[in-house]
């Protein structure tokens, strides 16, 4: 089966005879549902999107399409069997097919492996031929039809760029200025592109062409947008002329050896990059370290104060990515902090203790520095509520939410965190807090079992991260989508685990390359294991697993998977607390399991007393990307064993 949306939407068969799809809001239906990649759409979101006005009778006409829309795809299937691809799952639907099937998955996952490999631009240039027109171009100007329509050629017009630049790159461009001509023509605005067309031009030979196709970007902007050119044509054009332009197969970019820029500028470039995950999040932190380095250096304090304060990038992970480098700016921060005298502007001690905060990630740190790190998070917040700075509030809180892990069961405390976080950055236009407010409620409505709630801030936050240019949160929704699908998978009639195994692994390529070890290491894993555990099934013994920060924990239940109990009993005994992290109610659930198992009574009180608060959770699902069960279940098998005697 093979879909297509990039152009009319339309399907077909393994051997390429046409899939008759019906009416156009039988294609509507099939459209939404591609849309969501995989994850459930709601009855009641499907009706929303399909009618302005819904008839009375429109989720009977729903159910009446879907219908139809299965005996197309599946015309084979079996009566009263079970649908493969078009499925339900508790309130709504989902479609269920293989990325490669879909041309739209193909095409972003082509764009994205360009992004971090140049290898991959003929696999993006295969993805881009296969446009045929705008996407789902014969779906209803609906909301949603309207919206991807606007991000994918968003993502498209990149797809075209980002290939072109990486064939200059590679000295293989000069064929690119037919092509490059059309883009400038249709998209004007697009300063990237001009700059594209003049290295083309240049390295095919043609520098006055190019010279002359930079004047023309220049009039343009200046008579029909009231700009100058950016900083980038302005050099590229300064190259040109002065015969500086690196030769062909040379690559180019806005910063990097060589480049001298100050501490301000180099923050707020990093500050910029740190958004777009990767190897660009990468590069981010380590130039903000950087920045804040090279402006100690000048002894201005007020300058270093602003440039480490300046980097309010939103951190909603509570394990930092390079623990090394995040106690480096805690420590220039807190040196700066002491060296701030009486007349300092009153914003910089706040964006100081904000930035403790928000870097002292609460699970790689000692109960001393964790206190620190809470103080500091308070303090940021009393002093940003008096001075009345919204985006300052907002970063104070996204520090104050950090560290809102002190026990077991605070899903409702980190739920009114990211309310207020959400209400900041919707009042005051501020869309990075407000992905971030997002996620926390997301995360909390996840831990809490509302998986209709986390589902709508999970949609809301994909919505405003593509006006943020935030491509990080889809990695984080799609593991949200695996996580439902986990869930489901225990339901009578609802995907197989097999299913939701699929959609973890899917998920983890996604992440592998996302510029988030923090968050990264040891998920997969700890999620196969919770889907084991929800289907009463041993522990996941493959040895080329990657437990990373969580292998203490799933230690002793591995072992006795492999039916090693002595030694499954000794490495329980050696057990540390879980951090007070957003894993904390699954690692206590996990050790609850094994001293159940094994009959450690004093270990299942410990687990138990821990888990009480909890006890209304949901297992690991405080991080929005997995799920053990209800810990109500883990905490009464603790209960039993610690009161057998």
């Amino acid at each position: 089966m093979r879909i297509d949306v990039l152009g009319a939407v339309r399907a077909f068969r393994p051997d390429g005879s046409p899939v008759p799809l019906g009416g156009p809001r039988h294609r509507e239906v099939l459209a939404r549902l591609v849309a969501a990649e995989g994850r459930l759409v709601t009855t009641d979101t499907l009706v929303d999107d399909l009618w302005t006005a819904p008839p009375a009778r429109a989720v009977g006409a729903l159910r009446t399409f879907v219908a139809a829309l299965r005996r197309a795809l599946e015309p084979d299937r079996p009566p009263r069997s079970p649908p493969r691809v078009l499925v339900t799952e508790g309130p709504g639907y989902a479609l269920r097919l293989p990325r490669e099937d879909v041309d739209v998955h193909r095409f972003e996952d082509a764009l994205a492996r360009a992004r971090r490999d140049p290898g991959a631009a003929d696999q993006l240039g295969a993805a881009l031929a296969a446009w045929r027109g705008p996407a789902y171009s014969d779906v209803p100007d609906a909301l949603w039809a309207r919206r991807e329509r606007t991000r994918l050629e968003e993502a498209r017009l990149e797809g075209v760029e980002l290939r072109a630049r990486i064939l200059l790159d590679a000295g293989e461009g000069a064929g690119l200025v037919p092509e490059l001509r059309a883009h400038t023509a249709e998209h004007p605005w697009r300063e990237p592109a001009w700059g594209l067309l003049a290295r083309a031009l240049h390295h095919a030979g043609r520098r006055a062409d190019a010279l002359a196709a930079l004047r023309r970007a220049r009039r343009m902007l200046a008579d029909q947008l009231g700009l100058d050119p950016g900083a980038g044509l302005r050099r590229l054009e300064t190259d040109i002329l002065n015969e500086t332009l690196p030769p062909a197969g040379a690559p180019t970019g806005w910063a990097g050896p060589g480049v001298r820029l100050g501490p301000r500028t180099t923050v707020d470039l990093a500050r910029t990059l740190a958004l777009a995950g990767g190897d660009a999040l990468v590069h981010s932190r380590r130039d903000r370290l950087a920045a804040v380095l090279a402006a100690e250096r000048t002894g201005d304090v007020a300058l270093t104060a602003r440039v480490i304060g300046a980097y309010d990038v939103p951190a909603v992970w509570s394990r930092a990515d390079d623990p090394e480098q995040s106690r480096a700016v805690v420590a220039a921060a807190e040196r700066t902090l002491a060296a701030l005298g009486p007349g300092a502007p009153a914003d910089l001690p706040v964006r100081l203790l904000a930035t403790i905060a928000v870097e002292s990630r609460s699970a790689g740190l000692s109960p001393a520095e964790r206190e620190r790190a809470r103080q500091a998070a308070r303090r940021a917040e009393a002093l940003a509520r008096d001075l009345g700075d919204p985006a300052l509030l907002a970063f104070a809180l996204n520090g104050v939410f950090l560290h809102s892990f002190t026990r077991p069961g605070l899903a409702p405390v980190r739920d009114r965190i990211g309310a207020e976080i959400l209400d900041l950055a919707v009042r005051h236009e501020l869309p990075a807090f407000a992905v971030l407010g997002r996620l926390v409620r997301l995360q909390s409505a996840s831990a809490l079992g509302d998986l209709d709630a986390a589902t709508g801030h999970a949609e809301a936050a994909e919505r405003t991260a593509f006006t943020a240019e935030s491509p990080l949160v889809p990695v984080l929704t799609r593991w949200f989508g695996a996580r439902v699908t986990a869930a489901r998978s225990t339901e009578p009639g609802g995907p197989t685990a097999a299913t939701a195994a699929a959609e973890y692994r899917a998920a983890e390529d996604a992440l592998r390359t996302a510029g988030m070890p923090g968050l990264h290491r040891g998920l997969f894993p700890l999620a196969l294991l919770g889907l084991r555990l929800l289907h009463d099934r041993p522990a996941p013994t493959d040895p080329h697993l990657d437990w990373g920060p969580y292998l203490p924990w799933a230690r002793p239940l591995v072992l006795l998977a492999r039916d090693r109990a002595a030694e499954a009993r000794a490495a329980l005994a050696a057990v540390p607390e879980p951090p007070p992290d957003h894993m904390q109610e699954a690692l206590w659930c996990l050790t609850a399991r094994a001293a159940a198992r094994l009959g450690e009574r004093a270990v299942a009180a410990r687990a138990g007393a821990a888990l009480r608060g909890a006890r209304a959770e949901v297992a690991g699902a405080a991080c929005g990307m997995l799920t053990l069960g209800p810990v109500a279940r883990y905490l009464a098998e603790a209960e039993d064993c610690a009161g057998a005697g």
